[in-house]
């Protein structure tokens, strides 16, 4: 009976080492051929949400808040269009963290996905986000509570440009020194160069 018993267990310990090896064989063959996986801010593809990889912070999408809903509030608005594979919008991201970091509580921070707008309708009012889309990302819009555009530009730029911008928005006095000729260009995590 004994010997019945270890033959058995013999057994069963050879089907199961011939699975593992024919399993790291089979998984061998399927992703063998597989490339890693490489995000890179420098170039033109989809690597994922660009405010949590490259900005280090994912809370800025989706937007906590609509434009329509900030001008009801009588709130000021930031207007940011982005595309998630657009180099100069990862590098854009992390101006847009300070941003938030310095006035989320004072200013709607509204990051606009420009896949998700319906570019061919034309009828878009000045509480519909769309209707400030120029065409170009990134670009972005400062609206006042009121609803009168303060500020609007395309392309990248530094965060102390944006802060002037947001200042006179907010009617708020000039930046001292420390804050004004800060570096934004730091490292916000390991794959920013």
């Amino acid at each position: 009976m004994k010997n019945w018993l270890k033959r058995s267990f013999d057994l069963i310990f050879f089907v199961a080492i011939a699975s593992c090896i024919s399993l790291s064989i089979l998984l061998g063959a399927v992703f063998g051929d597989a490339q890693p996986v490489q995000a890179r801010l420098t170039d033109d593809t989809y690597d994922g949400n660009i405010f949590a990889l490259y900005g280090g912070n994912g809370s800025i999408v989706p937007p906590r808040i609509s434009l329509a809903q900030s001008l009801e509030q009588g709130r000021a608005a930031m207007l940011v269009f982005y595309v998630d594979d657009s180099a100069d919008c990862k590098r854009f991201s992390p101006i847009l963290n300070l941003a938030q970091g310095f006035y989320g509580k004072t200013i709607s921070l509204i990051a606009v996905p420009v896949d998700s707008l319906d570019l061919q309708t034309n009828n878009y009012t000045p509480a519909d986000e769309a209707y400030y889309y120029k065409g170009t990302v990134p670009q972005t819009v400062l609206i006042s509570g009121e609803g009168k555009v303060s500020y609007d530009r395309e392309g990248l730029f530094g965060f102390e440009e944006l802060d002037s911008a947001i200042r006179d928005l907010l009617h708020l006095p000039d930046a001292p020194p420390e804050l004004k000729f800060r570096k934004t260009d730091r490292v916000i995590n390991e794959l920013n160069p």
